[in-house]
């Protein structure tokens, strides 16, 4: 409590607040008056009057920021005395208070926020009170952190794990009692007076920003005048402005910039707006991890999302893959409870990625190889081309599959283990925040070759197989579900309970284990079991449980449906999509699907087949078109097609170092199983939401025709907000779509502070970098 009452001693005094408010309504006349003037002055002579107006409210704010200074001089100087005899009585406590400040800047991170994540990793998430109390403390503790975090990055990167074993080796007993507190805070036990702390500095905190009041009085008798004369702006915003017009040539109005707002939410730097929707996660409940799945607000968010302290442009790949900059992603509880497993590891000034996990901690390549050796038909990068991680963590092995010519959609939920997607992405690894609960997995019915689980914690054997079934839907006739976990090889009463529920349940889903094997380097075994082809063993099963779906349930729809525990029945005929297996890779990303009909019309009106292989021939030159275009390929690896049709241009970049997440939008003609049968990956999604990933967790975004459709639907404004939280700082998007979306799209995006330049035609491009920019204000969203 020490740092408290420290804060609590600079606390202004009565007479210091009554000339702050006495103040404030002195600047608010005085900008009124103003303001009077400079609208009577302009009717006779508008130019003059505009520039006479603007002086005097120059010179009249400088006035009252002289004021402000001189009052804040005088409190000051009355304060003092008395601040100079409570010093004495308080020197104790605020050397308690710098000591701990020390330890918290020697780190960055809070020491405290990992016991109650613990607590919380122990009780196996049966409370998420403690989990979103957790999330307040942390974002309390990040505000007093900042200036901390700052100055550690000027000492020596390489001693900040050093200094942090040091100093949990010196905490003292009543450190060990403020964690005590911490932790019945984050149960909900907060006290009163911890509750008037916080609110004290709130308090404080308000009353010390006089200045920035004091600018925002300035822009706002500004935007007064530019609302009288429209055609005078700042002399900043003029100077962007003449830049930009030369540029582009475009009369587009810009937006000023104190119209967005930072967010002011838990999550802070990490906020993904439809799973940190904090106004529904007060009241939700915990069972089958509904507190997990997408709940986006009503509202979407147009607030943009600030940068972590100390942000740098993230590592290249391949180096990605094996480390990347601690500020980045600022978070190391999963280095302190899974380092052993080689899952993640503090090194100086980065985070690094030894490449284990749970069960392979003496690296993935050892326990890629082991699967294969252990069922041939797997056959890597040929039979096996695309699979699905569930329960991935920090995307290890989808990263080391690259090497096999495998592609892995990893995911996992935003949970206790702290940041185990954004880490996957910030390498370069396919991820996405999802969790396995009461609806489908965004994606269509039978279209991976493989699914893998390795001790992803999903209750596979409960609910009558429910999300075991989900699997099924989603794994093509004839793939695989490998499953490394305690019950395939332990012997404990648990597992081995466990292990004859799921025996029973995948006969009875006519699945095929076709293999057990144990790796004896890492001590774990793998159970292999075969999906069956066709729906002869359905219709010879005894008892029909689980049941069949219904002939009206459509098994490729995926968005916001909620799970059923049935099976849906296999293709009867060779024509029909999942009665063969594709061509092998890379044959299979080129060649049209079998059951692309001649008689069908495809997406742009011809032939299904030729349909097809006139889009892959359309996007063959793009790479030379984006080059051309400011695109560095050595600084893009993660890329979206925010409206994808076939995949073509996925395909176009397949040489590159680059992985592409293919979004087939809602209200678009399915396309997606064609996508996957190309072996390539993509999900369903509505651009009207936001996207269940982290932020600047991409480096390219590329959209063709969106925003033309998507304003039928809902505003622009929050689209490109999501568009700003997805991208990285220095990371590029590309538009294409009418020129008049093309201007709205531009004015929006250089009101952002983004850098455009723009190709036309008869249908626009517009190229835009994302910079470093971030508003200063913030606004609370919840």
């Amino acid at each position: 409590m020490a740092s408290s009452k420290a804060r609590g001693n600079k606390r202004p005094s009565s007479t210091s607040y009554t000339s702050t408010v006495t103040t404030l309504v002195f600047i608010a006349l005085c900008v009124f008056g103003v303001w009077m003037v400079a609208s009577n002055s302009m009717v006779s002579s508008p130019k003059g009057a505009t520039i006479t107006a603007r002086s005097a409210i120059d010179n009249t704010v400088d006035e009252i920021m002289e004021t402000i200074a001189d009052n804040n001089n005088n409190n000051d100087n009355s304060n003092e005395s008395s601040e100079t005899i409570t010093n004495d009585n308080n020197l104790d406590d605020s050397s308690e208070s710098i000591t701990k400040n020390e330890e918290v800047s020697s780190f960055g991170d809070n020491n405290n926020s990992d016991d109650v994540t613990k607590e919380a990793s122990e009780s196996n998430e049966t409370g998420l009170d403690n989990e979103d109390n957790q999330n307040k403390v942390s974002q309390k503790y990040e505000e007093n952190q900042e200036q901390s975090v700052t100055e550690s990055q000027n000492q020596d990167p390489s001693s900040l794990g050093a200094e942090q074993e040091e100093n949990q080796e010196s905490k003292s007993n009543e450190e060990e009692e403020e964690n005590q507190k911490q932790l019945r805070e984050d149960k909900g036990e907060l006290t009163a007076y911890s509750r008037s702390q916080v609110q004290n500095d709130e308090d404080s905190s308000e009353e010390t920003d006089m200045s920035k009041v004091a600018n925002k009085i300035k822009k706002q008798a500004k935007k007064v005048l530019k609302k009288l004369d429209p055609t005078m702006q700042g002399d900043e915003d003029n100077n962007n402005n003449d830049d930009d017009n030369n540029n582009n040539n475009n009369n587009a109005e810009v937006q000023d910039d104190s119209e967005w707002h930072l967010c002011n939410v838990t999550a802070g730097a990490d906020f993904i707006p439809c799973l940190d929707n904090e106004k529904y996660l007060r009241y939700s409940h915990r069972k089958h991890f509904v507190h997990r799945e997408r709940h986006c607000p009503e509202d979407a968010p147009t607030c943009l999302v600030p940068l972590p302290s100390g942000y740098k442009t993230p590592i290249q790949w391949p180096s990605s893959r094996d480390k990347i900059w601690y500020h980045n992603i600022p978070h190391t509880k999963l280095a302190e409870y899974k380092g052993h497993q080689n899952w993640v590891k503090l090194t100086g000034e980065f985070l690094t990625f030894p490449g284990g996990g749970t069960q392979f901690i003496h690296g993935a390549l050892h326990y890629i190889d082991f699967l294969q050796k252990s069922q041939a038909g797997i056959a890597w990068g040929k039979h096996t081309r695309v699979i699905l991680d569930v329960g991935c963590g920090v995307g290890s092995f989808g990263g080391y599959l690259f090497e096999r010519d495998v592609i892995a959609m990893s995911f996992a939920p935003k949970d206790e283990h702290e940041a185990q997607v954004q880490f996957a992405l910030e390498r370069g690894i396919p991820a996405l925040s999802a969790v396995m609960g009461t609806q489908r997995l965004q994606f269509p019915s039978g279209v991976f070759d493989l699914v893998h689980c390795a001790r992803c914690r999903v209750p596979w054997h409960e609910d009558g197989g429910l999300l075991l079934l989900e699997l099924n839907r989603v794994l093509r006739p004839g793939g695989y579900f490998v499953w490394s976990a305690t019950p395939v090889y332990q012997t404990l009463k648990e597992d081995v309970e466990i292990w004859k529920q799921m025996s029973a349940l995948t006969k009875a889903m006519c699945w095929e284990l076709v293999n057990i094997q144990n790796d004896t380097l890492n001590q774990v075994g793998a159970a292999f079991f075969q999906k069956p082809l066709t729906n002869e063993c359905y219709e010879q099963r005894e008892e029909n449980e689980p049941p069949m779906c219904k002939d009206d349930d459509d098994p490729n729809a995926a968005w916001y449906v909620p799970l059923q525990a049935c099976l849906h029945k296999l293709p009867n005929e060779k024509s029909e999509r999942g009665a063969q297996w594709p061509v092998a890779w890379p044959e299979r990303l080129h060649k049209a699907p079998y059951w692309l009909s001649d008689s069908q019309s495809g997406i742009y009106g011809k032939p299904f087949p030729q349909d097809f292989i006139e889009e892959d021939q359309r996007w063959k030159d793009v790479i030379d078109e984006l080059s051309n275009n400011g695109v560095s390929w050595s600084n893009v690896r993660n890329v979206m097609d925010m409206r994808a049709v076939y995949g073509g241009f996925a395909a176009a970049l397949k040489d590159l170092q680059v992985w592409v997440f293919n979004v087939v939008n809602i209200d678009s003609p399915d396309t997606l199983p064609i996508i996957y049968e190309r072996g390539l990956i993509g999900i369903y999604h509505d651009w009207c939401e936001s996207f269940s990933t982290y932020p600047r967790t991409y480096d390219l975004l590329h959209a063709d025709q969106l925003f033309s459709k998507l304003k039928n639907r809902c505003k622009l404004d929050p689209v490109i907000v999501e568009i700003d939280r997805i991208v990285r700082p220095g990371g590029n998007l590309v538009v294409r779509d009418d020129s008049n979306v093309i201007s709205e799209v531009e004015s929006l995006l250089k009101s952002l502070h983004w850098e455009v330049t723009i190709s036309k035609g008869n249908h626009g491009v517009l190229f835009a970098r994302k910079g470093y920019w971030r508003p200063t204000d913030s606004v609370t969203v919840f």
